[in-house]
């Protein structure tokens, strides 16, 4: 069935269902936006779900600006030089519209556009976060247009800081969107390897939040009814990509995983943040490829979690192996690679990957501890396609 057309919050209002988008001018109006930048990426700014979204606008008198120099995986110079084009033309708020990158990038904007520190001053380190002004935050409208990251309901964005060659995360509980607009009908012109790489992608932020340590019954709920509905739905819309129901479910499940990795995160986005910064890998893409040597390397920790998803997903011999071996058949389903070798990365910054991806935020909420060497050997293991030596 259809998902119907329907308004909830959690924790942000979400504004969801089929043809939603015509709504964006009411959306503006609630907030009392009247100049908006519009930012999308690079890659999307072309197609005619912008130009479609962008007409409303003109049509209803909403003056606005478009920013799309927005990488794949936005850099710092990309928020920067969008704050800079914010100022230039005295903007009020911002419509991030696109994927996770155009996502993290408006939300950045929007965030830094009356702040007087640096960007990288409010790292998601301690309480760096306090230093920022709340008041100098603009106002957010997310549209999401993949399902995959989830960023619409985040508080953070991911920015890789390029002289550093690292991804760092920008957090602020001002940085939550206040209204989303989550219409399926945007995500029907995703390419199937794209809607494939983005929905293994919300399947791990909900694998790896439901394994990270500490007590979050309400996360872990979430978590495991996202991993159900991506299993169930996320074959249907790759097969299938004009499927409605597919598409609002998968979008539905992607906002779930990532409301359900304020828990945590683990070993697979460390990892996969690296390969990101250093070698722009595509963020889905990595961590599908990853996730089920994560997993195995997690075994002696996560054992009994995943004896309960083996039976929320019906598999047979619940357990660790069980869900390995149907992550493993789901890749090959959705001809995702079984190894980082197959899309052109070799092993010679092994170590500095291991060292980087120690030092990053998801690590100390992996599902049992890890050093550098750890990380290391799942690099290493992802990238020879061995899941026997974790």
């Amino acid at each position: 069935m259809i998902p119907q057309n329907t308004n909830w919050n959690f924790p942000t209002a979400i504004w969801f269902g089929n043809g939603r988008i015509k709504e964006i001018v009411n959306a503006c109006q609630q907030l009392n936006i009247q100049n908006p930048l519009f930012v999308t990426d690079e890659g999307l700014v072309n197609i005619n779900i912008v130009k479609n979204t962008t007409d409303i606008l003109k049509a209803a008198g909403i003056q606005f600006n478009v920013y799309s120099n927005v990488q794949g995986n936005p850099t710092g110079k990309n928020v920067t030089d969008g704050v800079a084009f914010y100022k230039e033309n005295g903007h009020d708020s911002v419509i991030a519209f696109g994927g996770g990158s155009a996502l993290d990038a408006g939300k950045t904007i929007a965030f830094m556009s009356g702040q007087t520190l640096s960007l990288w001053d409010f790292e998601d380190i301690g309480p760096n976060w306090r230093l920022a002004d709340p008041t100098g935050i603009a106002p957010i409208i997310a549209i999401p247009t993949t399902a995959g990251t989830g960023s619409e309901v985040g508080r953070a964005a991911v920015i890789l800081d390029e002289e550093q060659q690292s991804k760092k995360i920008i957090f602020h509980p001002g940085m939550l969107p206040n209204i989303i607009i989550s219409d399926p009908e945007l995500t029907l012109g995703l390419p199937p390897h794209i809607t494939a790489w983005t929905g293994i992608d919300a399947m791990v932020h909900a694998m790896e939040a439901y394994c990270a340590p500490g007590y979050h019954p309400m996360a872990e709920g979430i978590a495991i009814e996202a991993i159900r509905m991506i299993a169930k739905y996320l074959p249907m819309a790759v097969a299938d990509g004009q499927n409605l129901e597919a598409r609002g479910n998968m979008l539905t499940a992607s906002s779930m995983g990532a409301v359900s990795f304020q828990k945590g995160l683990g070993s697979i986005h460390s990892v996969a943040h690296q390969l990101g910064a250093i070698y722009n890998i595509q963020h889905g893409l990595a961590n599908s490829i990853l996730l089920p040597y994560g997993l195995k390397q997690n075994a002696s920790a996560i054992e009994e979690k995943m004896v309960h998803l083996s039976i929320v997903l019906g598999l047979a011999n619940p357990g660790t192996d069980a869900v390995i071996n149907y992550v493993l058949e789901l890749r090959k389903q959705l001809n995702i690679p079984h190894t980082l070798k197959e899309v052109g990365i070799d092993d010679k910054l092994a170590v500095e990957i291991g060292r980087k991806a120690f030092d990053d935020p998801s690590t100390p909420t992996n599902a049992k501890p890890v050093d550098a060497h750890d990380l290391q050997n799942l690099f290493l293991a992802a990238l020879e396609g061995n899941l026997e030596n974790l």
